[in-house]
């Protein structure tokens, strides 16, 4: 009885405390509406849980570390570890690269007890999903190496800017390591370097996984299934707050307009190593005229970064998020319907509160409220109100 009240629990258990007491029948005696409940208050407390007013690391630079090794090949989830993982890394990098821009993505993997950087650090989601593509076609053998694949990580991520935020994310599928030294000595370099080291686990909690976070000010988390895991990774869609050692300082970029189909042919200097064939689409670097077919980029000739309005605007929006809504219960509110999606409030249990916009006074369903603060980022009632800065909400 003791051990039931004790208050020290793991953060996962605390989310879910007692659920079973709070499911009730409704008069047809179904259980949808009360297990729907659950889901809304899980979802409005992560929310919630974002803090504001804090300084954040937008330019990102994050290597993620995949476990490559013969613990990939179980089939706990569905096909295996291996397919389910990648798949989901593929929607990972469109939507990081998405709410991103301006950050750069590479991919380590580990097998055989050795590492192996499979893509580099790079603006051009493409390069990481035909990574990840090839990927599908290894097979997973052996046992994994930390410290190796730390070490790989490390050569990269050591020699960036001050400026910029260095994060590992390790997907951890095994319960060994296999390393070919002192792992706490690469631990100590890697927190030399400033770089936050995060581990999502697909078998179960491991010490030194778990040390490295906390040493790093990294996040660790073990999944259930093939929907959490998920969730676990895109976590690390939003940029982490910015380390007290993180400089302070003004970056230089450049903007360039694309080029018309009338200008002369040039080798553009996103594939040297494909080699295409000359073309005359393209942007050109304000300061090497160097050439290049996508935006953002790196210019390889003179270091410059190269961003479009668009690029910085989506990366501004993390400094400045969308302010929460006050909730409120359905009978204190005047409005019949929600302002989003102008679906009528019920008395059901899933319309029992509603949210409303602290500036336009505007009133919003559940869905809509989620949707706005984790896609949209702004208000449509301040958006449509000419009275209302833009900037209000941004």
């Amino acid at each position: 009885m003791q051990e039931e009240e004790d208050p020290k629990e793991y953060r996962w258990e605390s989310g879910y405390e007692k659920t079973w007491e709070t499911i009730q029948e409704d008069e047809s005696g179904r259980l949808e509406p009360s297990v729907t409940e659950i889901i809304q208050r899980t979802k409005r407390r992560k929310l919630l849980d974002r803090e504001a007013s804090v300084r954040l690391g937008i330019m990102r630079h994050v290597y993620i570390i995949l476990d490559y090794s013969q613990a990939m090949t179980e089939q706990d989830l569905k096909p295996t570890r291996q397919i389910c993982t990648l798949k989901i890394l593929e929607d990972f990098i469109k939507e990081f690269h998405d709410q991103n821009p301006i950050s750069q993505l590479g991919i380590i993997t580990t097998q055989n007890k050795v590492a192996k950087r499979n893509s580099d650090l790079s603006n051009n989601p493409q390069r990481h999903l035909d990574c990840i593509k090839k990927l599908q076609d290894v097979p997973c053998r052996g046992e994994p190496s930390l410290q190796n694949a730390l070490e790989v990580a490390l050569s990269s991520l050591r020699h960036l800017p001050p400026h910029t935020s260095r994060e590992i994310l390790i997907i951890y599928a095994a319960l060994t390591t296999c390393d070919p030294g002192e792992i706490i000595a690469t631990l100590q370099k890697v927190q030399e370097a400033n770089i936050r080291v995060s581990v999502v686990g697909l078998a179960a909690e491991l010490h030194v996984c778990k040390d490295i976070t906390k040493n790093t000010g990294g996040s660790f988390s073990v999944s259930i299934n093939d929907l959490h895991l998920k969730e676990l990774i895109n976590e690390h869609l939003e940029p982490p707050p910015a380390s007290t050692k993180m400089d302070h300082t003004l970056i230089k970029v450049g903007f360039p307009h694309q080029i018309n189909a009338d200008a002369k042919p040039a080798l553009c200097m996103c594939h040297l190593d494909d080699l295409p064939p000359l073309n005359t689409r393209g942007y050109y670097c304000p300061q090497c005229t160097a050439k290049y077919c996508d935006l953002p980029a790196e210019c390889r000739v003179c270091g410059l970064m190269l961003v479009t309005a668009p690029h910085l605007a989506r990366s501004y929006r993390h400094l400045f998020p969308l302010k929460h809504f006050n909730e409120i219960l359905a009978e204190e509110s005047s409005a019949k319907e929600c302002y989003g999606c102008q679906k009528q409030f019920t008395a059901t249990a899933a319309d029992k509160n509603v949210y409303v916009c602290r500036t336009c006074q505007q009133v919003f369903c559940f869905n809509c409220d989620i949707f706005l603060h984790e896609t949209v980022h702004s208000c449509p009632g301040c958006a449509s109100n000419p009275t209302i800065s833009q900037y209000t909400n941004t």
